[in-house]
C-alpha cells in the first residue's frame, strides 16, 4: 500500500507547484487567523485554481464559527475539511464535505475512544500536543498509538525527511502530513516551503513504501517455501 502525502500550510504558488510536481496527494490551506501560515479566501482562491485533477484540497480550521466554514465552502473548491481544535463530532459533521479530525496525542488521551467518538470522520490525524494547534515541528511518542487502531489514520507532528521513513515503517499510517518539516530551517520562514525538502520528503516516503513492499513479498514467498 502506498502512503499518501499531504503538504500542509501552503501559502505560495511556487510551493504549491513544487508539492504537486513532486507527487503530493493533497495540499492543505490553513484558515486559522492566528497561524503564521494562514491564508485569506482570496489567497486560497488564487492557489486553488492551480491545483490539477486528482490532487485533494484540504481546508484546516480551528474552533471556527460554523459561518466561517460555510463561507469557505461556498467560495472555494475544498475537497476535505480538517478540524484541528476542540470541535465535537456533531459540529464536524454539519458541513457538506468529508472531514478529518486532528487529535493532539498524549498519554492521557484514549485514541480508541476518540476513534469511536469521531466515527463519522474520513480519518483521524494524529499530531503532537503542542501550543498553537499544530505546525510546531514536534514529534509525539509513536508508541502511544494502540495496535488496535484502524490503519486509516494520518500521521503528523515533527515529521522530516530524516524520520518519516522510520515513522512509516513503524506505524504504517494511511497518510503522512507535513508542514514545518519542509520549511526553511532558519525558524523564521513559517509558511515558506523549501523545494528541496519537499522533494526529499516525498522521496523518503516512497523509499519506505518500497522497503515495506519488499518485506511483504519476502514474507509471502516464505509461506510457499518447500
Amino acid at each position: 500500500m502506498r502512503t499518501r502525502i499531504k503538504i500542509c500550510g501552503i501559502t505560495r504558488a511556487q510551493d504549491l507547484a513544487v508539492a504537486i510536481s513532486s507527487g503530493a496527494d493533497a495540499i492543505g490551506l490553513v484558515f486559522y487567523p492566528e497561524s503564521a501560515r494562514a491564508v485569506t479566501i482570496q489567497q486560497a482562491r488564487e492557489l486553488l485554481v492551480e491545483v490539477p485533477p486528482f490532487v485533494s484540497t484540504v481546508g484546516l480550521f480551528v474552533n471556527a464559527d460554523a459561518a466561517v466554514v460555510n463561507e469557505s465552502i461556498g467560495e472555494l473548491q475544498l475537497d476535505v475539511l480538517q478540524f484541528h481544535g476542540d470541535e465535537t463530532a456533531d459540529y464536524c459533521a454539519q458541513f457538506s464535505r468529508p472531514w478529518i479530525k486532528a487529535l493532539r496525542v498524549k498519554s492521557s488521551l484514549n485514541l480508541l475512544e476518540c476513534a469511536a467518538r469521531y466515527s463519522g470522520a474520513k480519518g483521524l490525524l494524529l499530531d503532537a500536543d503542542v501550543a498553537g494547534f499544530g505546525g510546531g515541528g514536534k514529534a509525539f511518542d509513536w508508541t502511544l498509538i494502540p495496535q488496535e487502531m484502524s490503519r486509516n489514520f494520518i500521521l503528523s507532528g515533527g515529521l522530516t525527511v530524516d524520520n518519516v521513513g522510520d515513522a512509516i515503517r513503524k506505524n504504517r499510517p494511511w497518510a503522512v502530513d507535513v508542514s514545518s518539516g519542509v520549511e526553511a530551517s532558519d525558524g523564521k520562514s513559517k509558511g515558506i516551503k523549501d523545494a528541496q525538502k519537499i522533494s526529499q520528503f516525498i522521496a523518503a516516503v516512497a523509499s519506505a513504501d518500497s522497503d515495506l513492499d519488499k518485506e511483504t513479498r519476502t514474507h509471502a514467498n516464505a509461506g510457499y517455501a518447500v
